[in-house]
């Protein structure tokens, strides 16, 4: 049979015995030295025996206080495992894991996340980047972002954004450097290029760009190539050269002006953003109010701004 135990003394017992002091044990509980005192009586009462040597310093338990001192510490500190084990339970089912590339994270991603914490304070997002290849429970995540043409065989696949290609600069290179008005004066430039993975077919490459428009890439001054897109994007808005522009992850740069459009020409992407999930996603609300939320957030992503003007 289980008694029915005055809990509330029994905690406020076992704090006394552990800290030796009435006052103490109510600075802890945030009650009384008073309310501590009645507790601790009322449960010698209930029980028939002093649990407390009380000492005008410090007071001590008694054996029968010890025994008991114990048995609660040791209960007490069970039920708080336990506890503790099912909130982070449910802690891990408010989790949220999304695997993408590290230069998608660190431009778009990221300066977003923000909006999606306020709008949902209980629910967590971890960002597993990867090179986008892996599949997704290898980063344990619930969603992919996927760059490519959005064959993902064997998971849902939705549409997030389309990209242009355009080339940026930042605006000092066009008001200190040599004149950037014609693609032939890309031959006067800093040539800056994604090193795109073997894996993805049609690149959106500067002679890809070229080739849309019926243009000759002429030859650069020179060039340099980056791993990550968040690099080569860096590099532009620092004045190292001239790069082509995918809209998603420039589209900030140019609306704010740290980036400007030198040339006219535009190439549409023959690749994309894609939200990639296993099926059984479908059915995590967590997961589809992520989903949600960064659609819309890709639908409001800046229009491409005008020519850059240039004086001269």
């Amino acid at each position: 049979m289980i008694l029915n135990l005055p809990y509330t003394a029994l905690r406020a017992f076992e704090a006394v015995a552990r800290q030796g002091s009435f006052s103490a044990a109510a600075d802890e509980l945030g009650v009384s030295q008073s309310a501590v005192s009645q507790h601790v009586k009322s449960l010698e009462d209930w029980l028939g025996h002093d649990l407390m040597t009380r000492g005008a310093r410090r007071s001590a338990p008694t054996p029968e206080g010890a025994r008991l001192a114990q048995a609660i510490t040791l209960g007490l500190g069970r039920i708080s495992e336990v506890c503790d084990d099912i909130r982070s339970t449910r802690r891990a089912s408010s989790t949220i894991v999304i695997s993408c590339l590290p230069g998608f994270a660190f431009i778009w991603l990221f300066p977003r996340l923000m909006n999606f914490d306020l709008a949902h304070p209980d629910l967590a997002i971890s960002i597993a980047t990867d090179t986008g290849f892996s599949d997704l429970s290898r980063a344990r995540a619930q969603i992919g972002i996927r760059y490519g043409d959005g064959s993902n065989p064997g998971f849902e696949v939705e549409p997030l954004m389309a990209e242009d290609l355009v080339p940026v600069c930042a605006p000092a290179l066009l008001r200190d450097g040599p004149p950037l008005r014609d693609v032939t004066d890309l031959a006067l430039h800093t040539r800056l290029e994604d090193q795109f993975s073997p894996q993805i077919s049609d690149p959106p490459s500067w002679e890809y760009w070229a080739s849309e428009n019926d243009l000759t890439l002429p030859a650069p001054a020179r060039s340099r190539s980056f791993g990550q897109t968040n690099l080569v994007v860096q590099a532009a808005i620092q004045g190292g050269g001239v790069a082509l522009g995918r809209s998603p992850l420039v589209g900030d740069a140019l609306a704010d002006g740290r980036l400007v459009r030198p040339l006219p020409q535009i190439a549409r992407s023959r690749l994309g953003y894609w939200l990639v999930y296993a099926t059984a996603q479908r059915d995590n609300p967590a997961a589809r109010l992520f989903i949600d939320w960064i659609k819309a957030e890709a639908a409001i992503q800046p229009d491409l701004p005008g020519i850059f003007p240039q004086q001269g």
